[in-house]
């Protein structure tokens, strides 16, 4: 049996960095990652033997929580009659009923591989759709590597992005504007300079990489009135969001209708997928009906879509699944915000449906990047690898959401608030030393 210390130096032999995604490297928070065995319910257990109740979740994936025996029956009997064909098969056509007739505004629905490539395909679509080249994302959004997404702001916000990545042109990033998250100023700026030219808004409809921050009262109708002025189209990127908030995604709670929508994580119930959904005559403009071109030889495989779809059956048939889920994130949360209260810790928190973030700051308002920016993420690891040594695992950087399954029941969500009171006794200990 090899440690996960063992296995990190092998990684790294082969693997650039170890890791075959970035956040998994443990950079934010420091140490080497751990490397995982199993899992089941709402536990992990590393290669070690060590369990861990599991707030990551697959970054979301996971809402029924780990191997659920629904879904593996699904994938097993699909697997037993071939894993591709690179062909149609009919259960796309009812992933693609189930998830248009469970979300109020896609009308059609192309499946994907990844969320990356369900936004990669959304932007390519409003630029053929609308004829304009120039796109507006939120500082601080996330929307996978694709070149014209992966742009940080620069000098002036409402110019063109700067290249936040290496082998992306500057006249890509150019054609990308950058705002603040919830500054409907900013939006409004960004149109009266360039509304001729912009193609498409691209946000995530609750903020889910910068933490999770919720969109403030009229923010989201405020880009749909800016879109519908300016004849551009309004993109709600729901790879984290969809039906982990609510069972019609944040659309469904905002009651602000998108043009397009991204959807990947819980639509594969586990398995790698992405959508891009909306308006019909959007949509239409996709190949083989029209001159976007869109290609994927594993779209709607065959596994990820049994998988999907058993999923999203268990979501859509049981009674107040939704309440309930936003109950217990809801109890995680404010359990913690009140033991970090009793020992002097200041710790503020967003909780909605089964998404959270915590945020180790004075502020008590957190809306904006620049406050998650600001907050003390020196505390943030400290309190992350005191609770991974207590068999709690969060998402090891300050700037990622947490997430709650139904496979948390009260048990799971008492425990790990008996040992968050352990860890915070220790931040509180540690911090008083310090000042001494």
């Amino acid at each position: 049996m090899h440690s996960s210390e063992e296995l990190f130096l092998r990684a790294q032999q082969w693997i650039p960095g170890g890791v075959n995604s970035p956040v998994r490297a443990f950079n934010a928070v420091g140490g080497n990652p751990i490397f995982f065995s199993h899992g089941k319910g709402a536990y992990l257990w590393d290669v070690a033997g060590q369990s861990y109740i599991d707030y990551v979740g697959s970054w979301g994936a996971l809402i029924l929580g780990h191997a659920p025996e629904a879904v593996l029956e699904a994938i097993r009997l699909t697997a037993e009659r071939g894993l591709s064909f690179g062909a149609s098969i009919s259960a796309e056509a009812d992933l693609a009923e189930k998830i248009t007739t469970l979300m109020p505004n896609l009308e059609k629905i192309r499946l994907v591989n990844s969320g990356t490539e369900a936004t990669m395909t959304a932007i390519r679509l409003a630029r053929g759709f609308t004829g304009r080249s120039k796109i507006l994302k939120f500082n601080g959004g996330y929307h996978g590597h694709v070149d014209a997404l992966l742009v940080k702001a620069g000098s002036g916000l409402a110019s063109g992005g700067i290249p936040d990545s290496a082998g992306i042109p500057q006249e890509v990033a150019q054609q990308t504007l950058i705002v603040d998250y919830n500054n409907l100023e900013q939006v409004t700026q960004a149109f009266i300079q360039h509304g001729k030219d912009i193609a498409a808004i691209i946000v995530e409809p609750v903020a889910g990489n910068m933490s999770c921050v919720p969109p403030l009262s009229g923010f989201l109708p405020g880009l749909r009135e800016l879109c519908d002025y300016y004849g551009s189209l309004l993109i709600f990127d729901e790879v984290i969001t969809g039906f982990r908030v609510a069972l019609g995604g944040m659309q469904a709670l905002s009651q602000v209708k998108p043009d397009l929508t991204t959807l990947g994580k819980i639509i594969g119930g586990g398995l790698p997928i992405g959508a891009l959904g909306g308006r019909r005559d959007i949509m239409d403009f996709l190949a083989p009906l029209g001159p976007v071109y869109q290609a994927g030889t594993l779209s709607g495989n065959p596994i990820s879509v049994a998988a999907g779809l058993v999923t999203l059956d268990k979501l859509s048939s049981t009674p107040h699944y939704y309440e309930d889920l936003s109950n217990q994130t809801q109890k995680l949360v404010q359990g913690l915000l009140e033991r970090a209260a009793e020992k002097g810790i200041a710790l503020q928190g967003h909780a909605i449906g089964g998404l959270f973030g915590l945020f180790f700051t004075q502020e008590k308002d957190i809306y904006h990047y620049q406050q998650v920016r600001q907050s003390n993420h020196t505390l943030f690891q400290r309190f992350f690898h005191a609770m991974l040594a207590e068999g709690i695992y969060l998402a090891p950087s300050p700037f990622e959401s947490g997430f709650v399954s139904s496979a948390h029941s009260d048990q799971e969500i008492e425990q790990t608030l008996q040992r968050a009171d352990k860890v915070f006794a220790q931040l509180q200990l540690t911090s008083c030393v310090a000042m001494v």
